[in-house]
């Protein structure tokens, strides 16, 4: 079992002061083993708590981070391949189609992105894609009113991904869960050959030697 926390637009501190000190006292070092985040961490005071969360931290740089962090990652959990983008590479913005063939270019049979600030789960011709959403709630221009704090808890276990995320709705912490698993691959047949195999022919029989 391995317990990944997908979380991310932070906007720490241009929008948001700070994460919800409910989610701070979920976010305890010790239990969770690697972290990924869709980008706008925005300040390296973030970052340091992140680590202190799990050492093993992954991030890709969104459109507000000035850091030089990856537009894409890709870790391994066999046989789960889990990717992640920021999310603005996505036109139209979380459009499913869009990131199903990026998650087809990474080769990955769960995509993680963020940019929309809301939360979303959902299996899609075969694979899973996860927003966390923003985990401080913070404000975006094309949304109205406040976006709802989220994050998310992936439970991987073999070919499972359970998924549960949290949000703080009226000031208090609310879970839901979401269960994808992996189809095992097709076993492809040898192919039969065609022609028949020539019978190995029988030892010759014994010569004299000419010495």
């Amino acid at each position: 079992m391995v317990l990944v926390l997908v979380i991310g637009d932070l906007h720490i501190p241009h929008r948001v002061h700070d994460l919800p000190a409910k989610f701070k006292k979920l976010l305890v070092p010790g239990k969770i083993q690697q972290i990924l985040c869709t980008g706008n961490v925005c300040d390296r005071e973030t970052y340091e708590y992140l680590r202190t969360v799990s050492p093993d931290v992954h991030v890709v740089r969104g459109d507000y981070d000035e850091s030089s962090f990856p537009l894409s990652v890709t870790v391994a959990h066999t046989p789960i391949r889990i990717g992640v983008i920021h999310g603005h590479q996505s036109v139209p913005t979380g459009d499913l189609d869009s990131l199903n063939a990026i998650a087809r270019q990474l080769d990955v049979d769960v995509l993680v992105s963020g940019h929309t600030h809301t939360f979303q789960a959902v299996e899609y011709d075969g694979r899973f894609f996860v927003n966390p959403g923003s985990a401080t709630g913070a404000w975006i221009g094309s949304y109205n009113g406040d976006p709802t704090p989220s994050f998310a808890l992936m439970d991987i276990q073999g070919p499972v991904v359970v998924t549960y995320v949290y949000q703080l709705i009226e000031g208090e912490v609310r879970v839901e869960k979401i269960e994808y698993r992996k189809e095992p691959e097709p076993v492809r047949e040898a192919p039969r050959p065609t022609a028949m195999p020539q019978s190995i022919p029988s030892s010759p029989g014994p010569t004299q030697s000419v010495w």
